[in-house]
Formats: structure tokens, C-alpha cells, sequence
């Protein structure tokens, strides 16, 4: 009984706390296993995922609650290195990744990758290059570095604008999985399910701020790590691939381009076109394809990485650690925690498309009569909630790959039921992808809230706005801007990946340039910083719009995806040039920047600031 006797600070207990919640939550997992034997319906077992667990994070929203300002912000600065590194990750790993880029893999292949090894490497660039130096700085926000570092209200302002726009776009992709999810989960219309998913992120952070999220996204860590790893080694011991299906799906990928040239791949064309949805009819460049393949796989690969070194819900993580040294090692554990996921993908993209396409295995649908494929509970689910349809074009009777249509957003969320796993396991996966969303999407809102209400109300409209007041502003941005990207989402404007990768692309064209030139070049002063942060976010914005609805050519292959790459150049060249035909900042933020690089010592901005 001592294993869970809690003594001292709550802080000193997270092993004890956390091991606690990982157990009662195998045990619900376990009592659902057994209630579905029992004979309780899929539908049910979907919504007890789904509702258990948002009310556990509301809960732990509610007991973080809290009217100090260090707590709000940065969660008092007290979070140890592993506990950051599993928020960070939940943080990180959105909709977006446990959603849609297994999805994305599944249905084009290797060009996916890119999303996972630009996003992994973009760790690389945070340890490296700013979370250590943004931790010793001590601030609560990117702009309040920017704002601080450079000086002046414009700077402050232009970095809360590049901030605002890229944390939107991104959430607005995360509010995008929640309603996808609740749609199957609840069977309610996904224009329904994105308020559902919105009131279960509010109640996660509006009370609590950095500290209730810190907590929040540990807890949904844990669901989405379990929820993911459950199916793809369920699916991997079924089909004798071995108990790591992360080393031994080689074999699953052999059986594929086996199949696919008997089933059309490559070949067959699709009758008729689906909105939202695709057919599996081309998933390898042809030899002549390969440069430019190459050349945008690297590109895609780029703006990943530097998107993820600009994101601000990712770079504020790192001001919630004790020291500079605790901000370094949380970077590592955060891309551990990453990497276990992001190391599985492919192996689920894979193993579940060889349950569709082969028809030795009972799962199998393609080549088989379309009565009897409609007739299956999980086409007719998923058809229900219009994110997948079976039409046969040529009237035959027999689904042909370019008959069958289905949303890449819910390869990883339908696994459980393509594979003909017990339906407890899709709805542990349902509870695992509302956690990665709804961690994502709490992170990105606070940051919007914190940098509208720090930088934009205290900093410049109000600097003597009492505490109460200034969380009070802060939560009403939080419900504000949680609503209208509720509203954007509804209106299904791009797929999950297509949004994530326009925010990534926002971030890098306005942000990257003046953060990291900002600690590691001395010489980069206001007026360079102003003109970095304008001139890139409005040649990428004006580049995205030209590109995506003005019908112009995408130069040298960067299309809509890859915009970044065209504001980071263009916020490069105008920061150095305006810097260098500008006067240098002067000895005193020079000594400034130079201190900020020592790792010792005293933070460079007050706790209360």
C-alpha cells in the first residue's frame, strides 16, 4: 500500500500519481473488454471511451485551476524534464500525426515520410538552437521574447500576428480531428462533433492554464501512446509478423507490391471523383518522377523542420522546466516520447492496407462482391458519417481499387475494425486520437490566449491591468477564439494534414529568422526584426494565395504544402539586409543576447515581468 501513499508536494509525486492513472486506466480498458463480451454494443463502448476519458481531463483541469500568473503561464517553472518531455509530446503528437499521417502513408506512400523526418528533425533544431537560450531568457511567450530581445511594441505586436495566424491554422486542424473522431465515436454529424470537441478542450485549459494543460497532456500522453501501440501489434502477431512490427513489417511491404499490380494499382483510373476521399490507384513516382519527387520530398521535409523549430504551444513547453540544463534534457525526452509513435506509423499504414488488399487474409474487400462488402458493419459506420463510399462505377458487381473511397483522416481510427479486432480496441484508439487532439489544440489555444493577453492587452494596451484581470481577458480569448476556430472547422476548408502543414509553413516564414537570429546574432536589431517577421509572412501569404487560388504555377515545385520555403527566403533576405543598413542595437542588449548563451546563471527577464 506505501507504493501510492502520496507524501509532500504534489510535484515529488507525479511517478506515484501518473502510475496510479496509467492503471485505472487499463483497468476501464480491461472492463470494457469484458462488458463488450458481456454483449454491451459497439456503439456504447465508443461513447464510454470517449466521455471517460474527457471527463478525466476535465477533472484534472478543474484541480489545476489556478489566479497566479506564474502558474498560468509557465506552470510555476516546476515541471521535471521527463514529465515536459510527455506533455510536449502530447502537445505535439496532434490529429494530425496519430490521425491523419499513418492515414496519409496508407493511401501515398513513401512521399508521407517526409511529414515523420521532418517533424523528428525539427527537434534536433529546437535543442540545438532555442529551447535552452528561450528557457535562460525567462520569458512566458515568443513574443515576449521577440518583444524583449528587440524592444518595442511593433516587434511585440508583428510576433503576436505571426503567432495568431499560424497557432489558428493549426488548430483549427486539431478541432478538425475532434469532430472527425466524435462523428464515429458518438454518431453525431462531424459539424456537431467539433463543438463536442471544442467544450472537452476548454475544460481542459481555461481554468488552469500552462499548469492544468502540463497535467492534462501527460495523462493524454498515456491514452495515446497505448492507444496507438495496441492495434499494430494486435495486427502484427495476427498476421505472423512477429511480436515488433516496427522491424518486421519488411515483409507486409514485400506482400503489397506483390498485390497491387494484380489489383490495378498504378493502372486503373478512378470514374468518378469523391470529394475528400481517394482511391488507391497510384502510390510509387515513376523513374522520370524521381527528381522532382526527390527535390519536394526534401523541400516538404525542410518546412517541417523549420515550422517545428518556429511553433510557438512547442517552444513555451520548454519556459515551463526549472533550469536551462532541465529545458535541454526535456528537448531529448520529448523526441523519445515522439519517436515512439512516429517509429510505428508506417508499420500501421502498412499492415492494415495488407488487410484490404489481401485475399488470403478474411478482412480482405477488394475483388470481392460490393453487396457483400456494403453489408460489412464498418463500411456501412464509416458511410454513414460520410468518410468513405463504395461505388461500382462499371456495374460488374465486384469492387475494383478505384471503386473504393476513403477519407485518409480515418485509416488509423478504422484499423481496429478493418482488422476484425474486438470493437474495445477501437474505441481505446477513438479515446487515444480526441487525446491527441485535444492536447494539441489545448496547447495552440493557450498560446494564443497568453500571447493576446501578455503581449497584445498587458505589454501594450494595459501595463496596469491588475493579475485578475488579466487572466480573466485571458480565459474570454481562450472561449473567443476556441469558437471561431470551431467555426472554421466545420467548414471543412482542408484536410488535417493540408492545415498542419500551412501552419508550419505560417510559423517559419514569420518567426524563424528572428528567434534564431535573435539569439545568435548579436548585430540583429529592431528594424531588421520588424521587416523579418512583415516581409515573411506576407510574401509566404501572398505566395499560398497565388498558388492555391490564384491558378499561378508553383515555382520549382514549391506548391501550397511548401509556401514556407518562399517567406523563410524572403524573411531572411530583409532582416539581414534592413539589420546591416540599420544602426546596431545598443552595448547593453548586445551584453544581453551574449548572457542569454551562457546555460548558468540568473534568467535574463524577472518571474514576475
Amino acid at each position: 500500500m506505501s507504493l501510492f501513499k502520496l507524501e509532500g508536494r504534489f510535484i515529488d509525486n507525479l511517478p506515484k500519481i501518473y502510475a496510479l492513472y496509467t492503471g485505472g486506466f487499463l483497468a476501464f480498458v480491461a472492463l470494457m473488454a469484458v462488458l463488450e463480451q458481456a454483449g454491451l454494443s459497439a456503439d456504447s463502448i465508443g461513447i464510454l471511451f470517449v466521455a471517460f476519458t474527457i471527463v478525466i481531463y476535465a477533472l484534472i483541469g478543474w484541480l489545476s485551476r489556478t489566479m497566479q500568473v506564474d502558474a498560468y503561464y509557465v506552470a510555476g517553472r516546476e515541471v521535471p524534464p521527463v514529465f515536459n518531455g510527455m506533455a510536449t509530446a502530447a502537445d505535439w503528437m496532434s490529429g494530425a500525426s496519430f490521425v491523419a499521417m499513418a492515414g496519409g502513408i496508407y493511401a501515398a506512400g513513401h512521399p508521407y515520410l517526409a511529414f515523420v523526418v521532418g517533424w523528428t528533425g525539427g527537434y534536433v533544431l529546437v535543442a540545438v538552437l532555442m529551447a535552452p537560450y528561450l528557457r535562460k531568457f525567462g520569458c512566458y511567450t515568443v513574443p515576449d521574447f521577440i518583444g524583449t530581445r528587440y524592444g518595442g511594441n511593433l516587434t511585440r505586436f508583428l510576433a503576436v500576428v505571426v503567432l495568431v495566424v499560424a497557432s489558428f491554422t493549426y488548430v483549427t486542424a486539431q478541432i478538425n480531428a475532434t469532430g472527425t473522431i466524435a462523428a464515429r465515436a458518438l454518431q453525431i454529424p462531424f459539424e456537431v462533433g467539433v463543438w463536442f470537441g471544442l467544450l472537452g478542450i476548454l475544460l481542459c485549459s481555461m481554468l488552469g492554464g500552462m499548469r492544468a494543460v502540463t497535467w492534462t497532456q501527460v495523462a493524454q500522453y498515456i491514452v495515446l501512446i497505448i492507444a496507438y501501440l495496441v492495434p499494430v501489434f494486435w495486427m502484427s502477431i495476427k498476421q505472423d509478423f512477429g511480436w515488433f512490427p516496427q522491424f518486421a513489417y519488411g515483409d507486409a511491404v514485400a506482400r503489397i507490391q506483390e498485390l497491387e499490380p494484380l489489383v490495378g494499382v498504378g493502372k486503373l483510373l478512378p470514374t468518378e471523383k469523391v470529394a475528400g476521399m481517394s482511391a488507391l490507384t497510384v502510390l510509387h513516382a515513376s523513374p522520370a518522377d524521381t527528381t522532382i519527387a526527390a527535390w519536394r520530398f526534401v523541400t516538404l521535409v525542410a518546412c517541417m523542420m523549420l515550422g517545428t523549430a518556429s511553433l510557438p504551444h512547442i517552444l513555451m513547453r520548454y519556459f515551463t522546466t526549472p533550469s536551462v540544463r532541465a529545458a535541454r534534457s526535456s528537448v531529448a525526452w520529448s523526441l523519445f516520447f515522439i519517436t515512439l509513435l512516429y517509429f510505428t506509423a508506417p508499420a500501421l499504414a502498412t499492415l492494415t492496407k495488407l488487410q484490404v488488399l489481401d485475399p488470403n487474409l478474411a478482412t480482405s474487400i477488394i475483388g470481392k462482391a460490393v453487396a457483400d462488402v456494403n453489408a460489412l458493419e464498418w463500411i456501412q459506420k464509416w458511410s454513414a458519417v460520410d468518410m468513405l463510399r463504395v461505388i461500382d462505377s462499371n456495374g460488374d458487381g465486384i469492387l475494383q481499387i478505384n471503386e473504393f473511397f476513403m477519407r485518409a483522416d480515418i485509416v488509423v481510427l478504422a484499423t481496429p475494425e478493418i482488422a476484425g479486432l474486438p470493437y474495445v480496441v477501437s474505441g481505446l484508439v477513438a479515446a487515444g486520437g480526441m487525446a491527441a487532439a485535444m492536447s494539441t489544440a489545448d496547447g495552440l489555444l493557450l498560446a494564443i490566449a497568453n500571447a493576446l493577453s501578455h503581449d497584445l492587452y498587458y505589454k501594450i494596451i494595459d501595463p496596469k491591468a491588475e493579475t485578475r484581470k488579466r487572466l480573466l481577458v485571458a480565459r474570454i480569448l481562450l472561449i473567443g477564439i476556441g469558437a471561431l476556430a470551431a467555426l472554421v472547422a466545420s467548414m471543412k476548408l482542408t484536410g488535417i494534414l493540408g492545415a498542419v502543414a500551412w501552419a508550419f509553413c505560417f510559423a517559419m516564414s514569420g518567426l524563424f529568422f528572428p528567434l534564431v537570429l535573435g539569439v545568435w546574432w548579436k548585430r540583429a536589431n529592431r528594424a531588421g526584426a520588424v521587416a523579418g517577421m512583415a516581409v515573411g509572412l506576407g510574401v509566404g501569404s501572398w505566395y499560398l494565395y497565388m498558388v492555391k487560388f490564384a491558378g499561378m504555377a508553383p515555382w520549382i515545385g514549391l506548391d501550397d504544402l511548401r509556401f514556407g520555403i518562399v517567406g523563410a527566403g524572403a524573411s531572411l533576405i530583409a532582416m539581414v539586409v534592413v539589420t546591416l543598413l540599420t544602426e546596431a542595437p545598443d552595448a547593453e542588449t548586445q551584453a544581453m543576447v551574449d548572457e542569454v548563451r551562457v546555460p548558468s546563471g540568473e534568467t535574463i527577464l524577472g518571474s514576475t515581468h
